[in-house]
C-alpha cells in the first residue's frame, strides 16, 4: 500500500440482518489531503452472485452478476449523519484526514453464502459475497485505480430470533414386513425446534417392536438439505451420525427408550 492510497477502518466485518433491521456498515477512511486536492471520495458496497464455476467461463461468458447496493459521495458531504461511538474514537485517533462514512444495506439483500468447493474446483467459489470499496475520483462514474482505492471483504449475516416454543417437534412412523405379522413403531422427539451452530441436538427415540423381527442396530443421522436456487440444484449430506448397538437387541414385544446427542460440525464435513 502506497502512502497516498486510502486506508479504511471498520469495527467489524460481519453485519447482522435481524429480519426487521440490518446493521449499518460504519467506519472511517483516511486520505492524504495533498493527494486528494480538489477531488472527491466515493464509497460503494458491491455484492457478487457467482452461480457457475470460474474455470468454465469461456468466450466472454460469465457465471456471475454484480449488484451495487450503495454508491455515495463521502467527501465533501454536507449531509453528515450522526457519528457512532466507534467513528468518534477512530476520528480522534486518526486525525483531521479521517472521514466517517455509513452505508445502509437493503433488508432484502441476500445474506453472504459460500458453497464449499470440491477438491478439484479452482477459482472463486459459488455463492454470494460482499465488498466495501472506497476510492478517490473526480466523479463516481470514474473507474477506480489501485493507487487511489481500497477495498475490504465484508459479510451480511442472517440471524433468527426464535419465539417461545409451542410444542416439541415430534413424529411417529411404523413399518410392516412382507410375510411377517406385526409392525415396528418408531417415535422421535427433538428437544427444541431451532438449532444454532454449536448446539447439540438431543433426539429422544422410542422404539416399540410389535413385529416378529429382532432389531440389532440403531443408526441416527442428521441430514443437511440444501436448495441452491441460483443453479436450481438440490444437495443432501449427512453432517452428523451415530451408529449404536446400545439397548440392542430389541426382541419382539420389547420397547427401547433412549436419548441420542448429535453435534453437526463443519470441521468434520470438509
Amino acid at each position: 500500500m502506497s502512502d497516498t492510497q486510502p486506508r479504511v477502518g471498520l469495527g467489524k466485518r460481519d453485519f447482522g440482518d435481524y429480519g426487521d433491521s440490518v446493521e449499518p456498515v460504519e467506519g472511517v477512511v483516511l486520505v492524504d489531503s495533498d493527494y486528494l486536492k480538489d477531488r472527491k471520495v466515493f464509497g460503494q458496497v458491491v455484492t457478487t452472485f457467482r452461480y457457475g464455476r470460474e474455470e468454465d467461463e469461456v468466450m466472454g461468458l460469465h457465471f456471475s452478476r454484480q449488484l451495487y447496493l450503495a454508491l455515495d459521495q463521502i467527501y465533501p458531504n454536507d449531509q453528515q449523519s450522526e457519528k457512532s461511538e466507534l467513528q468518534d474514537k477512530l476520528l480522534r485517533k486518526l486525525g483531521d484526514n479521517a472521514i466517517p462514512f455509513t452505508f445502509d444495506l437493503p433488508e432484502n439483500a441476500p445474506p453472504s453464502v459460500t458453497l464449499q468447493p470440491g477438491s478439484d474446483d479452482q477459482g472463486a467459489p459459488l455463492g454470494v459475497d460482499y465488498e466495501l470499496k472506497l476510492f478517490i475520483a473526480e466523479s463516481k462514474e470514474e473507474k477506480p485505480h489501485r493507487r487511489n482505492s481500497v477495498s475490504m471483504a465484508i459479510r451480511k449475516l442472517q440471524y433468527y430470533q426464535p419465539g417461545p416454543m409451542v410444542r416439541q417437534p415430534s413424529t411417529m412412523v411404523s413399518k410392516g414386513f412382507v410375510l411377517s405379522p406385526g409392525k415396528l413403531q418408531l417415535e422421535v422427539t427433538l428437544d427444541k425446534e431451532y438449532y444454532f451452530h454449536g448446539d447439540k441436538i438431543a433426539v429422544q427415540m422410542v422404539v416399540t417392536n410389535h413385529s416378529k423381527k429382532t432389531i440389532r442396530n440403531i443408526k441416527v443421522n442428521v441430514i443437511q438439505n440444501t436448495e441452491v436456487t441460483m443453479i436450481n440444484g438440490h444437495y443432501h449430506k449427512s453432517v452428523a451420525s451415530i451408529d449404536s448397538k446400545e439397548g440392542c437387541p430389541i426382541i419382539p414385544g420389547a420397547t427401547l427408550s433412549k436419548v441420542f446427542y448429535l453435534l453437526p460440525s463443519a470441521d468434520n464435513n470438509k
